[in-house]
């Protein structure tokens, strides 16, 4: 800003005062702007002005869309009766497991039947059904077909069991579960304690005895159910379409709102940011309870008339023989399922394949070369964005290790920005008046996005709970007034825009491609210690991607039944969640306000030559936990140690 002042004033001076011809008076603004720095400025408009029109113009593409369904009140259904329109005999999903195809108009006829099936049996626009399966065909099927009817569907996670999985039905407010055969055990456990008036239906194989009683039997029900369309809702573009639970730092999941315009928001910015065509063939083995599984995969084909191929879950062996088997183009990831696959030994199908784009986020920098180079892949898609946030970034020219860009020279255009935070308490640092610092380039940084409630683009649509939008969004971010929201991600930006991923704020930490809450396992391990503190966060393991879970819990022995306590822990939290490591100490230091200060256990990490508390770690071969000496220590910094 200054130097733009010095500029205008050098050129009203010279014009004005001394009346220099223009010649004149143009070479000397170019030599004080060189000479101030300013070739800088010129560097990185010529090596971004491309990356930064393309840009734009996908934003505005995405902005006239958004602003014509927003006028028309279209939904994801309306937008997908326009795709069976234009296709109807294209194949849409096909199942790997059963090598089952469907086509656009079987997916149409299948959700019709839904809905018509569960406005029958009483359910209406506005009301919640929760959605309990493992990937296929129907998982899409149903959801959309609660969203035809106006039904919002709550899409939880298959590793929940008992008191997370109580939580999301009972929070969401459920008057219909839909579970798949493979779940029942886990409905059975919690059957009891759930509300009588809850409406449970088994889709899958079935056994009368192995579900709860009163549970029917869906699949027949469907086959009956009428195929026509349901009469169109009240519920318009920017209205709720389903909920995706996401761990955050208030301990049990949250339920994150998605309206209709964010999941097309995130379909198409993907779609047009990485160039996909229509006729592309997507591969997702990724869970379609979560966002990039769900929006960012199956989205391609309920907005674009992609084929998607779905697989119940993630095979590092047989990844490339579906790849080539189903002819697809495009492969979607997670930063360990790339690390998976460069483990597995080289085979023939690797370099067989199709596929000429991979689709993600969280592959990580240092094996990033080597995936692309080894799998022949010529298109990396990095992008970041979390189900609920209002910032999304992409990579669209596949530069190495980003997970997308902002303009230097037109920052504003897109409002988002990294502000500075303190290391250690991840609180935001404020200037003298008041706002948040923006960080420079090589400065790392939280990501916000500025929160415009009128724009679909730049909208937070929260928490099914009011309360749990409070620690995601700030006040006075970009300017006095204004509204952001938080991401809590630590995030660094280099000189020509490019932002890299660095790390999570807050108390949740990245294991196995999934949000871990430490607060949620705090509280089962403490109630499995009898009531125990108990203080959970991640450290950092050489050769994986995230943060690996550790817990250091207060001891006056040192030590518990360890081969009891993993047998409990496998039954109370899903693999992702359990702690690799353990520590025994004697107490637990806590702030004034009884948090427990996790600052140096976080720095000390796991090494017994720095922590002289007992150490163990969570052997996986023998599926319990054992002392961690310095000869282990050593096995699991070379990557010889499973975990």
């Amino acid at each position: 800003m200054l130097l733009g002042a010095s500029l205008v004033g050098l050129m009203v001076f010279s014009k004005l005062v001394l009346r220099l011809p223009w010649t004149q008076v143009g070479f000397s603004l170019l030599l004080l702007y060189l000479g101030s720095g300013g070739w800088r400025f010129i560097r990185i408009f010529i090596k971004t002005f491309r990356r930064d029109i393309f840009g734009g113009l996908v934003l505005l593409k995405v902005k006239a869309k958004v602003r014509r369904y927003l006028r028309d009140q279209e939904t994801v259904p309306v937008l997908f009766a326009s795709t069976v329109q234009r296709h109807p005999n294209k194949t849409a999903l096909i199942f790997e497991g059963t090598d089952t195809h469907w086509t656009f108009r079987q997916l149409d006829d299948y959700s019709s039947s839904v809905g018509n099936f569960l406005q029958a049996r009483g359910l209406a626009s506005g009301d919640v059904a929760a959605l309990f399966m493992e990937n296929r065909n129907e998982f899409v099927g149903l959801w959309l077909g609660m969203a035809k009817l106006g039904v919002e569907a709550a899409l939880i996670n298959t590793n929940l069991r008992r008191d997370a999985l109580r939580h999301c039905l009972t929070t969401s407010q459920a008057r219909a579960l839909i579970f798949g055969s493979e779940m029942a055990p886990a409905v059975c456990e919690i059957h009891d304690s759930l509300d009588s008036s809850l409406i449970l239906f088994c889709s899958g194989s079935w056994d009368p005895n192995t579900v709860p009683i009163g549970t029917e039997h869906l699949d027949p029900l469907l086959e009956d159910a009428p195929k026509h369309l349901p009469s169109r809702p009240d519920k318009g573009f920017t209205d709720k379409l389903f909920y995706i639970y996401t761990s955050g730092t208030t301990g049990l999941p949250k339920a994150a709102i998605v309206v209709h315009s964010r999941y097309y928001r995130m379909a198409a910015l993907v779609y047009y940011g990485f160039r996909m065509q229509p006729d592309d063939i997507v591969y997702d083995c990724l869970p379609l309870y979560h966002s990039a599984g769900n929006i960012v995969g199956v989205g391609q084909c309920l907005i674009h008339g992609m084929t998607v191929v779905i697989r119940k879950k993630f095979s590092a062996s047989r990844f490339w023989d579906d790849c080539v088997k189903y002819n697809c183009t495009i492969v979607q990831y997670i930063g360990e399922l790339c690390r998976y696959l460069l483990n597995q030994p080289p085979r023939e199908a690797e370099t067989q394949h199709q596929v000429r784009m991979a689709l993600g986020n969280g592959l990580r920098q240092s094996i990033w070369t080597n995936f692309s180079s080894r799998f022949h892949i010529p298109q990396v898609a990095e992008f970041y964005g979390a189900t609920e946030c209002n910032c999304s970034l992409g990579n669209f020219d596949s530069q190495v290790g980003a997970c997308g860009f902002n303009s230097r020279i037109l920052s504003f255009v897109y409002p988002i920005r990294l502000v500075r935070v303190n290391e250690d308490t991840m609180e935001l640092i404020r200037g003298p008046d008041g706002v948040c610092i923006p960080c420079r380039p090589g400065q790392p940084g939280q990501l916000v996005g500025r929160i415009i409630q009128q724009d679909p683009l730049r909208r937070f649509d929260g928490y099914l709970n009011p309360g749990a939008n409070n620690k995601k969004i700030a006040k006075d971010v970009f300017k006095k007034g204004d509204q952001a929201y938080l991401t809590g991600d630590v995030l660094v930006m280099d000189e020509l825009g490019y932002l890299y991923f660095r790390d999570r704020t807050g108390d949740t930490f990245r294991w196995k491609g999934e949000n871990v809450s430490t607060t949620e396992v705090e509280g089962t391990l403490s109630r499995l210690l009898d009531m125990a503190d108990v203080a959970v966060y991640g450290v950092e393991v050489p050769g994986t991607e995230g943060r690996a879970g550790m817990a250091a819990v207060a001891s006056s022995t040192g030590s518990c039944d360890l081969e009891h306590f993993a047998e409990a822990l496998e039954k109370e939290l899903p693999l992702y969640a359990r702690p690799i490591f353990l520590r025994f100490l004697p107490e637990l230091h806590k702030t004034g306000t009884y948090k427990f200060q996790k600052t140096e256990l976080r720095k000390e990490g796991f090494d017994p030559a720095v922590v002289k508390d007992p150490l163990f770690y969570l052997d996986a071969r023998k599926g319990c936990y054992v002392p961690l000496d310095q000869e282990a220590y050593a096995r699991i910094q070379a990557g010889e140690e499973k975990l």
